[in-house]
């Protein structure tokens, strides 16, 4: 080893308090910058993941103007044609008045979103089956599931009860439906399934008095990567001069939703990258503490023949070990945190578990910004120590 950099470390390492609390400001701010990553960059990750398992799929298929004409059984068959896609379900949106009745009286009147599934391609392509906590999903024409917000707001009926829903018709007729409540669906974040209702596709067609009409088809891929080929191959068989159809991929149609959170995990890394700057000061007053602490050591130095840049190196070389240091512990606190958020699918008061996935090269790239800082934050107090005259210097003892 260079001389220079066996007494460097001997200076830092004979003042073990200034080393652990270089490396622990600079560990601190690196674990700050891990936690925003894995806390917002898992919600993002969790929304495109029920995203994908309730609303769109990984492609979502629409028309341009009003709904899909053209049979959903044989869109979906050409669909599952395909070695990417695992299944494809049918959706027609819709919204209702609706009421129940507790002790022979109206509980409430209001509109709710409704959303028309097919009992069966809707749990192969969707989870939102899942979501149904007490009771059971749609199966037969008159049954209804009620969102938890929906519920609650109605008194609560339990499985089994009746509630009302008047839509209006395509010619703008009133049509009220008398349904039995099979479930009650819970969803945490806002997915939107809490504020709606989830019925039989072919009874709201019936009531819309839409009988072969759907209004969206959603995707579920077994391999998601391959999203943009199979929308292009679609588009490709249903030209959209011609059926006017629209394919979008998860990122495309939930577009609205996604492109709010990435601006605030762009300014919440910014805060984090602050932060990470503000431990480049620490730095910089503990190493100027070294110079002064260590004043009559670099006058004997100087007085022996080392020069300035020898001085220089040794002061930088303080600045590595910090940086290295502190790099690694704040390598080894963000991982655990990450694996801990992983393995326990963290949540926060009933918000979305988060979807958490390793991501080494930012985690590589942070370690470096902060190693890099280290380094920088020490050549201001090199520098100084390189201007102390060696006649000077030694008169401090």
């Amino acid at each position: 080893m260079d001389y220079r950099a066996k007494v460097g470390l001997r200076f830092i390492t004979r003042r073990k308090g200034s080393l652990i609390a270089a490396s622990l400001a600079v560990s601190i701010a690196i674990l700050v910058v891990q936690v925003n990553s894995v806390i917002f960059q898992g919600l993002y990750n969790a929304i495109i993941r029920d995203q994908i398992n309730y609303r769109f799929g990984h492609v979502y298929i629409t028309r341009n103007e009003n709904f899909i004409t053209k049979s959903d059984k044989m869109l979906v068959n050409w669909l599952e044609r395909i070695p990417y896609v695992e299944a494809a379900a049918p959706r027609l949106d819709s919204t209702a008045s609706i009421n129940a009745t507790g002790s022979g009286q109206k509980v409430r009147d209001y509109d709710v979103p409704v959303i028309g599934v097919d009992p069966v391609l809707d749990v192969q392509a969707s989870t939102m089956y899942t979501t149904v906590g007490d009771g059971q999903y749609v199966s037969s024409r008159n049954s209804i599931v009620l969102g938890a917000l929906v519920a609650r707001d109605l008194g609560n009926p339990h499985v089994g009860d009746s509630v009302k829903l008047k839509f209006k018709d395509r010619n703008g007729v009133d049509q009220l439906r008398r349904f039995t409540v099979v479930g009650i669906t819970q969803t945490a974040g806002s997915v939107g399934l809490d504020n709606s209702v989830i019925m039989n596709i072919d009874t709201l067609r019936e009531i819309l008095s839409r009988p072969h009409e759907t209004q969206s088809i959603m995707v579920r891929l077994n391999d998601p990567t391959k999203d943009q080929t199979v929308k292009d191959l679609f588009l490709n068989a249903f030209p959209t001069h011609s059926d006017n159809f629209k394919a979008q991929t998860i990122e495309e149609s939930a577009e609205q939703t996604l492109s709010g959170f990435r601006s605030g995990i762009a300014l919440i890394n910014l805060v984090g990258y602050f932060g990470m700057m503000s431990s480049a000061f620490a730095v910089v007053t503990i190493q100027m503490m070294q110079v002064t602490s260590k004043t009559r050591e670099i006058g004997i130095m100087r007085a022996i023949g080392s020069k300035r840049k020898d001085i220089l190196i040794i002061f930088i070389f303080q600045g590595m070990v910090i940086g290295a240091i502190g790099a690694g512990l704040g390598t080894v606190f963000g991982v655990s945190y990450t694996v801990y958020a992983k393995e326990t699918h963290l949540t926060f008061q009933g918000s979305l578990a988060l979807e958490v996935s390793y991501n080494w090269l930012g985690i590589l790239q942070t370690d470096i910004l902060a190693f890099v800082l280290a380094i920088v934050a020490s050549i201001y107090p090199a520098y100084k120590a390189t201007k102390l005259q060696p006649v000077e210097a030694m008169r401090f003892g």
